[in-house]
């Protein structure tokens, strides 16, 4: 009976045990599973995403294809059509020519002074002689009528027989360097982007179809621009970069480069340096394009808005038809509401001076007339409306109004009065000088000016007296007491001692108190009848020693 219980209990035990090893390796399937299932999970969903980012890459790929195929085949149209116009705009171009001479003969009988004939015919007959001396002396010389010259210029140099040639013989004195003896006046680069902007037209091919699209400038012309080029570039770098050259430099090169057509491919990186480091300009974002930098156009614009200059951006983005991806009204509500905190913290830290107010004021209706022009320029009302911006302009050029109006009225009823007027003492004695309080020897007499010069890290400056000094004998027909403690009872160093305490401090130290009441018996001024002398409030004055801070 034994044997077979020992037998049952050691099948027992070895079943027992093969189902718990049955159910560890179910448990071990189990897990193993559920790890194969969590990492196919994972692979699919970075799959996924390596799926979308190719299928999105391939789609900006092919959309730029499409694009640089259009400009491709627009720019080969262009190519084909300029080369087949070839011979009828050199034909335009020598009728132009003829018609030049027979005006210039059929004027020659006729002399009539420039200054009198006006702008317009001052500027006609310059470039009729191709005078380009005395046709850049005529600009530089009319700067102020600038708007009459930019509407003038443009039909004038049409009338030169090589425009190209006489625009560079005339901004030469002056660029790619200044050659001239006595730079006065210094700054004449605006008058060389004047000038360079106006040539434009007269250099557009006589071809309607083409226009400005091909410059009509004669090799010789262009191998001279570019040399012109490579000479600005080179001193702009000797002098540091070009972002150290000065805006209307940097903005003349740029538009001579643009005008005639001598942009390189490797200095694409120096016209863009040069835009965004300019971009405020006006002309800047037309610029970009016309050199090439159209492509750069997105990078452009958003170096600008990381730089805080959305007005720019907006400038540049309605330029280059990008107002979808860059949309003109958050980028001009964020630069409003940057120029707010900007001029806000500066005032924070300019609240001493008492000029925070008149500060924030100038820079608010600063960035209110910029963001009105910008929108007015760029015809974008519909979309940015501008009735609360001009009525906050109004509201601030009031409240500068007004506020100018009541500091001129404040210094005016604070001059008047003689309180602020010296008076000559009734002793016949001299006029103290504004500085006759300055004293060197705290003695009570006045310091020569040489001594005063030379003594200037020991003067004091005490209120000018308008009598005799306390140091000299009385004039008055009384009998002063005896030494005030604080003037004849301490010796010179005990004197300067407390004179190096703050004003705010002064009461502390023992110098609150006041002169003893002179008695009543001073001899009157003159022009002052009260009997009280030079005082004409009926009261004697307590001086303190605080006012002398003041």
């Amino acid at each position: 009976m034994a044997a077979p219980a020992a037998e049952s209990v050691a099948v027992e035990s070895a079943t027992s045990a093969a189902v718990r090893d049955g159910f560890a390796e179910l448990e071990r399937q189990q897990q193993l599973l559920a790890t194969c299932t969590r990492l196919y999970q994972q692979l699919t969903e970075h799959f996924s995403t390596l799926e979308r980012r190719l299928s999105a890459r391939s789609e900006t790929l092919r959309t730029k294809r499409r694009f640089l195929d259009v400009r491709t085949s627009r720019r080969l149209e262009a190519l084909r059509r300029r080369e087949v116009s070839i011979d009828g705009s050199v034909s335009l171009a020598l009728s132009q020519l003829d018609s030049l001479a027979n005006s210039a003969a059929a004027g020659t009988g006729s002399s009539s002074d420039s200054d009198a004939a006006g702008i317009a015919e001052g500027l006609r007959s310059l470039c009729a002689s191709m005078d380009s001396a005395g046709f850049f002396t005529f600009v530089v010389a009319r700067r102020k009528e600038v708007d009459a010259l930019r509407s003038e210029l443009p039909d004038a140099l049409k009338r030169c027989v090589d425009p190209a040639r006489f625009v560079m013989d005339a901004v030469s004195e002056v660029f790619p360097v200044d050659k001239r003896a006595v730079r006065s006046p210094t700054d004449l680069a605006w008058a060389c982007v004047l000038i360079l902007e106006a040539v434009v037209p007269a250099l557009a091919d006589p071809d309607p179809k083409i226009g400005v699209a091909r410059p009509m400038v004669p090799q010789a012309a262009r191998d001279r621009a570019r040399r012109m080029a490579r000479e600005w570039k080179d001193a702009a770098e000797r002098k540091g970069g070009v972002e150290g050259a000065k805006p209307p430099d940097a903005h003349a090169f740029l538009q001579h480069v643009a005008t005639f057509a001598v942009a390189e491919k490797e200095d694409k990186e120096l016209y863009r340096r040069i835009v965004v480091s300019f971009s405020w300009r006006r002309q800047m974002p037309r610029l970009a394009l016309t050199l090439g930098l159209e492509d750069e156009m997105d990078d452009i614009i958003e170096e600008l808005i990381t730089k805080g200059q959305q007005l720019d951006a907006v400038n540049f983005a309605c330029e280059a038809g990008l107002q979808e991806k860059f949309p003109p009204v958050p980028l001009l509500k964020a630069y409003l509401e940057d120029s707010n905190k900007i001029s806000s913290n500066s005032d924070n830290l300019n609240t001493s001076t008492g000029q925070s107010g008149i500060n924030a004021n100038k820079k608010e209706q600063s960035a209110l007339r910029a963001v009105i022009k910008c929108v007015e320029d760029r015809k974008l009302e519909a979309e940015f409306p501008l009735e609360d911006l001009r009525e906050r302009l109004e509201e601030l050029e009031k409240a500068k109004t007004e506020k100018k109006k009541a500091a001129s009225s404040s210094s005016s009823s604070g001059s008047s009065g003689p309180a602020n007027k010296r008076i000559r003492a009734s002793n016949g004695g001299p006029m103290p000088p504004a500085k006759a309080g300055r004293l060197t020897d705290y003695t009570g007499t006045p310091s020569s000016p040489a001594t005063t010069n030379t003594a200037t890290t020991t003067a004091t400056f005490v209120r000018s007296p308008s009598h005799a000094s306390y140091g000299t004998a009385s004039p008055y027909s009384y009998d002063r007491p005896a030494a005030h403690p604080l003037y004849c009872g301490q010796n010179t160093l005990a004197m300067r001692e407390p004179y190096a305490y703050h004003p705010s401090e002064v009461s502390s130290v023992g110098l609150g108190m006041s002169y003893p009441s002179p008695p009543m018996t001073y001899p009157a001024y003159a022009g002052y009848s009260n009997g009280l002398g030079c005082y004409s409030n009926a009261m004697a004055p307590t001086f303190h020693h605080q006012a002398y801070y003041r």
